[in-house]
């Protein structure tokens, strides 16, 4: 599940609440799950990856990672990507592109406390996409940190949320013989621009 709050009223905003209201209606599964694709400018390649998408509050979204992590030092080089929701309970797809940029620390350091402590332990203690020798040091390096003497453990610098505001909107319905139902909102100059798109 997301959580949403104060979402804008802005039309494609309100397309998004039906759609997803809609899916958790049809009892989605991984509703949250959402696939980000960002350039790597180092090997001119565009690379993508599924996160859980843990916030909207009003028009922006957020999700958290590692911050020494491949995606996220192609963030910091190149802020624009693009965003895919697929539900096919309800055989909807979204499509978004925006910028992204750190969340604020102490936005960070909230639901890190709000975070189990199997989930901080992990976060604590793998360097995320780092190579090593073997899962099962990956399980002893969890192990040390969860089994340490500090049980209210803190968020590390190393790990927080990013935060994105799309500034396009494609919507996707499926139906039957592809006459699938497409439209788009794209935002110039502060104002929303609607289209449709054939199939």
């Amino acid at each position: 599940m997301i959580e949403i709050s104060n979402l804008s009223a802005e039309k494609p905003y309100k397309y998004f609440d039906r759609f997803y209201k809609a899916a958790i209606d049809s009892k989605q599964e991984f509703i949250e799950a959402i696939s980000i694709a960002s350039f790597n400018e180092d090997s001119n390649e565009v690379e993508s990856r599924y996160v859980n998408l843990k916030y909207i509050k009003k028009d922006e979204w957020i999700f958290f990672t590692n911050y020494n992590s491949p995606k996220a030092r192609q963030f910091k080089k190149h802020d624009q990507i693009s965003i895919l929701f697929y539900w096919d309970k309800t055989n909807v797809q979204i499509r978004m592109k925006a910028r992204i940029s750190k969340s604020p620390a102490s936005f960070s350091d909230k639901h890190f406390e709000k975070r189990s402590i199997e989930k901080n332990a992990l976060a604590i203690s793998s360097m995320q996409s780092q190579e090593i020798e073997s899962h099962q040091k990956v399980e002893d390096n969890y192990k040390k940190v969860l089994n340490s003497t500090d049980k209210r453990l803190h968020r590390p610098k190393s790990w927080g949320g990013f935060s994105f505001t799309p500034y396009y909107f494609e919507f996707w319905e499926g139906r039957e013989n592809r006459l699938n139902r497409r439209y788009i909102f794209l935002q110039r100059d502060g104002e929303w621009h609607e289209k449709y798109l054939q199939p």
